[in-house]
């Protein structure tokens, strides 16, 4: 991003610079759709394995899988282009997250580029950790919500609103876990000290805890503590390491001092 004098930029540079991250983002997206596209039956087989084994029901010429099934005349085209889209940003998100981070601080490019290598690095382990957990819980989190249907009452699920909300699961994980990416990116470039992400930890606490209730799509205590823990326990982390970075970074300020 461009600077004027001060470190400023003028409006319509910041919006042209929104563009260029959006216009970015998406053809990342668009091409590791590309990827969902052809892989299609290998994803859709793995995703529905909590309700049925697709590939078992495929092989056997069945015309249905367990409580899945798929209605209208446009329904297969418009559930395969789901899921290359939904895998497209999933499998592209530490990329457009980086957009995103670039956007938001500019100032790595001139002066803290290891930061932004930092950010690459740290977000692609930390969403795929967190987008691992989530379908590891689905199991878990489908036996909860199909437990609640009336013995008497038979629950058929379509195939797409399935995705829709597997598919959720996983990125919201997936996304919950770059907290602690983001806050110690803040602060070495300089936007946060450690105190100031560790002084508010009640907030952050109480505020983990209403991000799951209100996000997490089945709302069953075990899913919430299931990302609510690892979320609290990457906050303390992050602070703790923001705190060792602030402590050098006032150490090579005071040599500096010194030498003058």
């Amino acid at each position: 991003m461009a600077a004027t004098f001060g470190g400023r930029m003028p409006l319509l540079e910041h919006l042209r610079e929104f563009r260029k991250r959006v216009v970015r983002s998406s053809i990342l997206v668009l091409v590791a759709s590309g990827i969902g596209w052809y892989l299609y039956n290998p994803i859709i087989t793995s995703l529905a394995r909590p309700v049925c084994d697709l590939a078992k029901a495929q092989a056997s010429n069945a015309t249905h899988c367990g409580a899945l099934y798929i209605s209208g005349v446009l329904g297969p085209l418009n559930l395969q282009i789901k899921v290359a889209l939904l895998t497209g940003v999933i499998i592209s998100a530490p990329l457009w997250l980086y957009q995103l981070w670039a956007f938001i601080a500019p100032g790595l490019h001139r002066k803290e580029k290891r930061n932004s290598i930092f950010f690459l690095l740290g977000a692609t382990p930390f969403f795929a950790a967190g987008a691992t957990l989530g379908y590891f819980i689905l199991p878990v989190a489908i036996k909860v919500l199909f437990g609640f249907t009336p013995q008497a009452l038979a629950n058929l699920v379509r195939f797409d609103d399935y995705l829709d909300f597997v598919l959720r699961i996983i990125l919201l994980f997936g996304l919950a876990f770059e907290l602690p990416i983001f806050l110690i990116a803040l602060n070495l470039a300089g936007f946060l000290s450690g105190k100031s992400i560790l002084r508010a930890w009640r907030i952050w606490i109480f505020g983990i805890a209403l991000f799951t209730a209100a996000f997490t799509p089945t709302g069953d205590p075990l899913t919430m503590g299931l990302l609510a823990l690892p979320l609290c326990l990457f906050y303390f982390m992050a602070g703790g390491i923001a705190l060792l970075v602030d402590r050098r970074r006032a150490k090579r300020a005071l040599a500096r001092e010194s030498n003058i």
